[in-house]
């Protein structure tokens, strides 16, 4: 009797599907907002946490506002206070999938793949759609990818005095290495 529960509940098991997931919590996003001519304004967080399904490819991201560090210490305390809000929108999240995305197909070279989803920012949420390269790094997978959001999407004001020194189109670039 014991060795039919034990070839019933070996059987179950290989016919479960197995429920992968890869994530970091050292990934990083930066962003530049910069103009010709004036001051760089630009970020990098290096504390994002990023899970990803291996089994259908969807991906989450989580980043807190106040993690993103600029050069200049008052353009930070100007973004976090001013501009994004961050004691009152202290994440941003993005939640999606990439499309095709088969893990037994990855390879040491880079290949390109479409990632949708909806990225929230302080209060409002938006589809993104970019294309991310992605590659194995040994049992690793490294994600990269980036994209532009324009501030006017997520009701982020520059003020008048400086909206000619401020882009209102955000660059971001995303690294993650899953583990």
């Amino acid at each position: 009797m014991k060795k039919i529960a034990l070839f019933g509940w070996i059987l179950f098991m290989s016919l479960t599907p197995v429920q992968e997931k890869k994530l970091t919590k050292t990934g990083s996003i930066s962003f530049e907002a910069s103009v010709p001519s004036f001051e760089e304004i630009k970020a990098k967080n290096n504390a994002v946490t990023c899970i990803m399904n291996t089994n259908n490819g969807e991906i989450a991201v989580l980043a807190l506002m106040k993690g993103f560090r600029f050069k200049i210490a008052l353009m930070e305390e100007h973004f976090n206070e001013n501009y994004i809000e961050s004691s009152k929108f202290p994440k941003a999240t993005f939640k999606g999938k990439i499309e095709n995305f088969d893990v037994t197909k990855l390879t040491s070279s880079l290949k390109d793949y479409t990632i949708k989803g909806k990225l929230e920012l302080h209060g409002k949420s938006k589809d993104i759609t970019s294309i991310a390269k992605i590659k194995k790094t040994g049992s690793d997978i490294e994600i990269k990818t980036d994209f532009n959001v324009n501030v006017s999407d997520f009701d982020i004001e520059i003020p008048s005095v400086v909206s000619k020194k401020v882009s209102k189109k955000v660059t971001l670039n995303c690294n993650f290495l899953l583990k």
